[in-house]
């Protein structure tokens, strides 16, 4: 098995600015976002009214102006960043639990925030040893980072939908 000099260019960009209070973890751009170049751009998607809901947002942001969020602290980084579509047709080997474990530990972050319990499953499993976590906020943290479990916004996920651990976490964050 070679290894390549140059490692696929991600779906879409990390958004992580120095002093970043907040980091929201994905699964993976969906195909929407992948085509528009744009985080949770699919239109069923509540991430960015739910932002806004709760007052992580000072206003409504669209999908393309997610690279505005580090002037609220905000950033953003999904669990596979080399593929998109719908968390079913993710390729089990895409995830990279420990470059987020990196991601987190060097930017120290209040909160990570994993949006839908898949990428926080991926996560748990691999740091923790857990293959079960609640919504909201975790027992477990990294140093100082508090660790939450959002329920997705995602339109394919609207029957698991609860803004109640969204709230949790802006409070937190405030």
């Amino acid at each position: 098995m070679g290894t390549s000099n140059n490692p696929p260019e991600p779906v879409l960009p990390d958004v992580l600015p120095n002093g970043v209070r907040l980091i929201f973890c994905g699964s993976a751009a969906g195909t929407v976002s992948a085509q528009k170049q744009a985080y949770y751009a699919g239109p069923g998607n509540k991430f960015w009214r739910t932002l806004y809901e709760t007052g992580l947002t000072p206003r409504l942001f669209s999908p393309d102006e997610y690279h505005l969020l580090p002037s609220c602290g905000i950033g953003l980084t999904d669990m596979a960043k080399h593929v998109f579509g719908s968390d079913a047709s993710l390729p089990k080997n895409a995830d990279d639990p420990h470059r987020v474990y990196r991601l987190v530990c060097d930017a120290a972050p209040t909160a990570l925030a994993f949006v839908g319990k898949r990428s926080a499953q991926v996560f748990f499993r691999t740091h923790f040893g857990l293959k079960n976590m609640p919504y909201g906020l975790q027992e477990q943290t990294l140093g100082p980072t508090k660790i939450f479990v959002l329920p997705s916004p995602s339109g394919l996920a609207v029957r698991y939908w609860d803004i109640t651990p969204w709230q949790a976490l802006a409070a937190h964050i405030k």
